[in-house]
């Protein structure tokens, strides 16, 4: 199973591999730091989904879930922001997020959306 991080700031992205790799200690998880890494990643492997960063440094998050919906529509995307008003997490969600989670909350929210992203694209 392959996990794909994308925030562009390293730290973060750190402590987002730490929360999984506690969740699904299975799991493989690569980094991206912007929106040409993401897509650098998903051309050459599946992963079973992606966590997002609403403020990527090339393009917007939105505009990166947007881009990875038309191209790869069967991959969960998690959107992690630091803001939680609900016009965020309303943009994300129609845009197509599978799950949107603010990084003030507590680890736990994000692990547990993990495993839920786990069980629901496990094949029967």
């Amino acid at each position: 199973m392959r996990i794909l991080i994308a925030d562009r700031n390293a730290e973060v992205r750190r402590g987002l591999r730490e929360i999984l790799n506690d969740a699904l200690p299975e799991a493989s998880i690569f980094e991206a730091g912007s929106g040409d890494d993401i897509f650098h990643h998903l051309a050459g492997a599946e992963f079973a989904f992606l966590v997002l960063d609403m403020d990527m440094p090339d393009r917007s998050g939105l505009e990166v879930l947007q881009d990875v919906k038309s191209q790869y529509p069967q991959l969960p995307v998690i959107m992690v922001c630091a803001q939680s008003e609900e016009h965020y997490v309303a943009c994300s969600l129609h845009a197509g997020a599978a799950a949107f989670i603010n990084k003030d909350s507590a680890p736990e929210e994000l692990a547990q959306a993990a495993r839920k992203m786990m069980v629901t694209n496990t094949p029967s």
